[in-house]
């Protein structure tokens, strides 16, 4: 092996396509963190940071915005990506999508189970595109919303 060999980037291991991972550790959404994510990203609704505009729409406190979920799916990914196994050099990932698949409002109090399972591993044009779904799941295990990620391991 020469220098370059042991310097080039190995690919994402295809194997790992369908694999779930053991549920992570239960996450406590709160009102501080949402009215934080909605400030951060301009999100203006009252009910993300307004208990009383909640009440007043229904809710027992304030409400998510829905992409508030991404946070804790990428801490949920880092099961995947940190695995030594799977392949998968982070200096050369590059975020390609995400999407949301919201069963309920994120509400404050709720204490969600995020579950990461690869759904998809393909080469395409010398890169790898990992397809990650993170599941959330409420202290029941009833659903409340899944994070779908592509993610792009660029090649060498």
């Amino acid at each position: 092996m020469t220098a370059a060999d042991a310097q080039s980037p190995t690919a994402p291991d295809p194997s790992f396509a369908g694999r779930t991972y053991p549920p992570g550790a239960p996450h406590r959404v709160s009102a501080a963190k949402i009215a934080e994510f909605a400030h951060a990203t301009g999100a203006a609704s009252p009910l993300h940071t307004d208990a009383d505009a909640a009440h007043a729409a229904g809710y027992t406190d304030v409400v998510a915005p829905p992409t508030f979920l991404v946070s804790l799916a990428q801490s949920t990914e880092a099961q995947y990506i940190e695995d030594p196994a799977a392949g998968i050099d982070f200096s050369r990932v590059v975020h390609g999508e995400e999407d949301f698949t919201l069963h309920r409002p994120v509400i404050a109090g709720d204490v969600l189970i995020p579950t990461l399972t690869v759904e998809r591993v393909r080469a395409a044009g010398g890169h790898t595109m990992v397809t990650t779904r993170v599941d959330m799941a409420d202290e029941s295990g009833a659903p409340v919303a899944a994070v779908r990620s592509m993610l792009v391991v660029r090649g060498a």
